[in-house]
């Protein structure tokens, strides 16, 4: 006897950031549940550990300080990147205040920063083209197994291309505040 589901084909569903949004919204997920939803697949993001919070801790301090009045440094908040992604990087700098992102969240950013231990070749991959897709400027990683800074400038449909790699003893100035210069010795836990 032959199956009648021999022939049946499991196919993708790829989720909207709009459809994404609204399962949020009606509480579809668990309150604690740690999503993101990248090119329409919905992505668990790993736990966060004391060497990672404190690295988002030393960015986010660096970042507020060089950046200032006009910008807000966003933690683990969503950003709506286009259509189908809605990553939540651990920080991201935008333009504004707190209150111009009440009833949505920013589009694009001038600097995302990913802290680095489990998910760095995730975040090396497939954070950093969606982020080169969405053009955002400028990308870092804070890779915490290797003690560096990953600078990803100069965004193209598949990736950034430049990129730098910066150890404890140097410095880097954002591409919004040249004039800025951030130790990479004040970001590493």
């Amino acid at each position: 006897m032959r199956s009648s589901l021999s022939h049946t084909s499991i196919s993708h569903y790829r989720l909207s950031r709009a459809e994404y949004d609204r399962a949020v919204e009606a509480g579809v997920f668990e309150p604690d549940a740690r999503l993101e939803l990248v090119d329409g697949d919905l992505h668990a993001m790993t736990p966060e550990g004391s060497r990672h919070a404190t690295g988002m801790d030393l960015v986010a301090e660096c970042l507020r300080r060089v950046f200032g009045a006009g910008f807000h440094v966003r933690i683990q908040h969503p950003v709506a990147a286009d259509d189908y992604s809605e990553p939540e990087p651990d920080l991201a700098v935008v333009t504004g205040t707190i209150r111009e992102y009440r009833d949505a969240h920013p589009a694009s950013a001038v600097l995302v920063v990913e802290v680095s231990n489990e998910s760095l070749r995730y975040d090396r991959t497939v954070k950093q083209r969606l982020y080169a897709r969405c053009r955002i400027p400028e990308y870092w990683i804070l890779a915490l197994p290797d003690a560096r800074l990953e600078v990803y400038r100069d965004p193209a449909e598949d990736g950034y291309r430049s990129v730098t790699r910066h150890a404890a003893g140097d410095s880097v100035a954002p591409l919004a505040r040249p004039d800025a210069r951030i130790f990479v010795d004040d970001l590493l836990p």
